[in-house]
C-alpha cells in the first residue's frame, strides 16, 4: 500500500489576506480557490514547483477555532519549508517582507532560520546537508 500526505489543515482569519501572504511573501502557487457556498471556499497553497503536499488555508468559524490561529503548535516550529537554495530564498523572504524571528544558523542537518507567518505560527526555512 502507497500513502502520501496530500494536504495539512492550517487555519487563518481571512481567505484573501492568507492567500496574498502565502503567494506574496512566501511565493507560494495559489493551486485551488472553490467555493464551497455559504462562505466557506477550499484554498489550496504549496511551494513553487512543489508536487507534494498542500497547505489548505482553513478559515476559522468557531470561537475556539480563532482562538488557535496563529498559535496550533503551541508556539513550537509547526511548519518546515525545505529549500535548495538557502540564500537566495532567505533573501527574496525578507524582501517580501517576512518576518524571521532569528539569524540563520548552521546546525548538524543543515542550514535553518525561523520565521513567521502572518498569523505568528512558527516556521522553520530549512536547507537540509546532503
Amino acid at each position: 500500500m502507497t500513502q502520501t500526505l496530500g494536504s495539512i489543515a492550517l487555519l487563518v482569519r481571512d481567505y484573501d489576506e492568507a492567500i496574498a501572504y502565502f503567494t506574496g511573501g512566501l511565493g507560494f502557487d495559489l493551486l485551488e480557490d472553490t467555493d464551497l457556498g455559504g462562505g466557506k471556499r477550499w484554498v489550496l497553497v504549496a511551494p513553487r514547483g512543489s508536487g507534494g503536499t498542500a497547505i489548505l488555508l482553513a478559515r476559522a468559524a468557531t470561537p475556539e477555532q480563532t482562538a488557535r490561529v496563529g498559535d496550533q503548535t503551541g508556539g513550537r516550529v509547526g511548519f518546515f519549508l525545505h529549500t535548495d537554495d538557502f540564500r537566495g530564498d532567505h533573501r527574496a523572504m525578507l524582501a517580501r517582507g517576512v518576518r524571521f524571528a532569528e539569524e540563520p544558523r548552521e546546525e548538524a542537518y543543515g542550514t535553518v532560520a525561523v520565521f513567521e507567518d502572518l498569523y505568528g505560527n512558527r516556521w522553520d526555512l530549512l536547507q537540509l546537508k546532503v
